[in-house]
């Protein structure tokens, strides 16, 4: 497997990341984003751990947007990426163990974007599909769903294909 690069995120700084070993060198509780360098023919896969509660928000909200850009998403598909990782944290935050991580892993692929969102929770319970948040969640996200376990994580992964760039 490939050595993996630790990064410390600073909220106040967006879009920059401060490279650090993952024995130390960051404060604690500071988000931290994992980057797996791709080996050939494999999907970039960027994952960021930070403590579970909204004040953080903005940085899980800065990285989507990034690499959502990175992928040539359109501005508005860029925006709905965004409001829609909102959203799904919003939904699993309730449930989060106080105290915990958060935790949001993005695979990126020529074709889409997939996004999974979780948190550890001590009675997981899935959001419900028929509610009205669910449903703007989908809109904006494409294809969503809720997962339950394994290790009683709570999740929801989002996939959002890329426009074709191509003319008709």
């Amino acid at each position: 497997m490939a050595e993996e690069t630790t990064a410390a995120v600073a909220a106040a700084t967006p879009g920059r990341a401060r490279a650090t070993t993952s024995s130390g060198g960051r404060e604690a509780g500071a988000p931290v984003a994992t980057v797996s360098p791709p080996s050939l023919g494999s999907l970039d896969q960027v994952t960021v751990r930070m403590p579970a509660d909204g004040a953080y928000l903005s940085v899980l909200r800065t990285a989507t947007a990034g690499l959502a850009a990175r992928l040539d998403f359109t501005l508005d598909d860029i925006e709905d990426l965004r409001i829609a990782v909102d959203e799904a944290c919003a939904m699993l935050l309730g449930q989060a163990i106080p105290g915990s991580s958060l935790e949001c892993s993005f695979v990126l692929s020529p074709d889409d974007m997939t996004i999974s969102v979780s948190v550890p929770s001590l009675n997981p319970r899935p959001p419900s599909g028929d509610t009205f948040a669910w449903t703007v969640l989908s809109a904006l996200a494409g294809t969503v769903e809720a997962q339950a376990g394994p290790g009683d994580r709570l999740a929801i992964v989002m996939r959002k294909a890329r426009p074709s760039s191509g003319s008709v």
